[in-house]
């Protein structure tokens, strides 16, 4: 029964994060966007070992393909993706 439970909590997790890209299918720029986004917080979650980071949309950002992820106890992190949405470079940003 665990088993069964755990197997439908993960597809019920995979399934609510497939429905963000089915809406922006048809719009590439946007479909990079949002996967970006996630590209970003994994590949800072990977780093730090923490799974609690999000996105930060308080510090404006006018470059395309970067984002802020902020990280409870971890610090913020700047991420830049490639055309694709693919994280392919994240820096520790230092304030202050």
């Amino acid at each position: 029964m665990q088993v069964f439970l755990r197997t439908a909590a993960i597809m019920s997790v995979i399934g609510l994060a497939a429905c963000d890209e089915l809406a922006v299918a048809n719009d590439p720029v946007a479909l990079a966007e949002v996967r970006g986004q996630k590209s970003c917080v994994a590949a800072v979650a990977r780093e730090t070992g923490k799974t609690s980071g999000a996105l930060n949309t308080t510090i404006p950002i006018v470059e395309l393909n970067r984002y802020i992820v902020d990280v409870p106890g971890g610090g913020s992190w700047t991420c830049v993706t490639d055309a694709n949405g693919r994280a392919i470079e994240i820096v520790e940003r230092q304030n202050g």
